[in-house]
């Protein structure tokens, strides 16, 4: 098996890279690493004879055509994205570009390699499309969860150019017959997030002695996913789900902004409390609310759980205590990330949760 991932030096994308290698599996990382990438990511699993790293850009419809013709993958999974709501606020010319125009190079590429391959080849292939809950748009305190046929209503140009990502997706396999999975996850946490989004943001804040922002009140609700179950359940769905199908995939952790930071606030009054006896709790701050920020997201993953046998395995209170300590371990890691993170700096009041 020789398995393209495409943004394989991100958060999400290692995390499957480092479970891909485990399994013996052989990897092509496509990743054109930009400011959220970092090679580190998969320093843990390398190095591997299993793994081949290139650096190419999805907007290049060129160089993703070569990279079929060089390495004929037995199957694909779309991780690369541009991903914070805040950016794409701001800019969102990148995410069309990278998120839609992206996709479609991949859907060409892999489209016209597949209709050349031999029968027992293609029985094998999927064009796996890993997306997000936030195309779904957003839901009030009391409505059921989104399932997979909850119709499209995002928010922001973010998840409104990963709708488009998923539409063509779809379409590609109803028109050109191309055997495709997609898969719509919750809000991810763990160890390498980049150091924009809210989990992150706040243990740093907290080893900082700086003010934690939250954005409005701190009621939005979103369903937390430990990474490594993530990975897990992508490889669940590589593996047995059904052409044609979407899964939900979802950690049943539905919690508060509000309380998260709380929560991580208390697991550092444990580990590293401050050297003036107060609480990590009374450096919150509020911050005005984002443009169109959702309220609520939540997930219901019953089908992946019926259908293929997976379900999250990673608590809430063990995933968060497993990330503060990795964070607090690893200043190696996440202090020259940090410095590169120039607009997050501006964006950190109010990061991507």
């Amino acid at each position: 098996m020789t398995l393209f991932i495409t943004g394989g030096s991100g958060f999400i994308g290692s995390a499957v890279i480092r479970k891909a290698l485990a399994r013996g599996i052989s990897v092509v990382n496509i990743d054109c690493l930009t400011y959220a990438a970092n090679p580190d990511n998969l320093t843990p699993a390398l190095p591997d004879e299993n793994y081949n790293f290139e650096e190419v850009d999805i907007r290049d419809r060129q160089a993703v055509k070569e990279l079929f013709s060089r390495y004929k993958p037995t199957s694909l999974m779309h991780l690369a994205a541009e991903s914070h709501v805040d950016r794409s606020i701001d800019k969102p010319a990148t995410f069309i570009e990278t998120n839609i125009v992206g996709t479609f190079n991949l859907l060409a590429a892999a489209t016209d390699y597949y209709h050349r391959q031999s029968e027992g080849i293609k029985a094998g292939f999927r064009f796996h499309h890993i997306s997000t809950d936030e195309v779904f748009g957003d839901l009030g305190p009391n409505d059921p969860a989104f399932h997979e046929t909850t119709p499209y209503d995002p928010s922001s140009p973010y998840s409104a150019s990963k709708a488009a990502s998923d539409h063509l997706v779809r379409a590609w396999g109803r028109t050109y017959h191309l055997p495709f999975l997609v898969t719509n996850c919750s809000n991810n946490y763990g160890p390498y997030q980049f150091p924009e989004k809210l989990i992150p943001v706040v243990i740093l804040k907290c080893l900082s002695g700086q003010s934690i922002p939250v954005y409005g009140t701190g009621e939005n609700i979103r369903d937390w996913l430990y990474v490594e179950d993530h990975a897990d359940a992508l490889f669940a769905v590589l593996e047995k789900g059904r052409v044609g199908e979407t899964y939900n995939i979802g950690g049943e952790n539905e919690r508060q902004n509000i309380d998260v930071v709380k929560t991580i606030c208390a697991i550092m009054d444990r580990l590293r409390p401050r050297s003036n006896g107060l609480l990590y709790e009374q450096l919150i701050e509020f911050v005005p609310d984002r443009p169109g920020h959702d309220r609520r997201y939540g997930i219901d993953a019953r089908k992946i759980r019926n259908e293929l046998g997976w379900s999250p395995s990673v608590k809430f209170d063990e995933g968060f205590e497993k990330t503060v300590v990795w964070y607090v371990e690893n200043t190696e890691w996440w202090q020259p990330v940090s410095k590169r993170n120039r607009l997050g700096d501006r964006m950190g009041l109010g990061p991507k949760e």
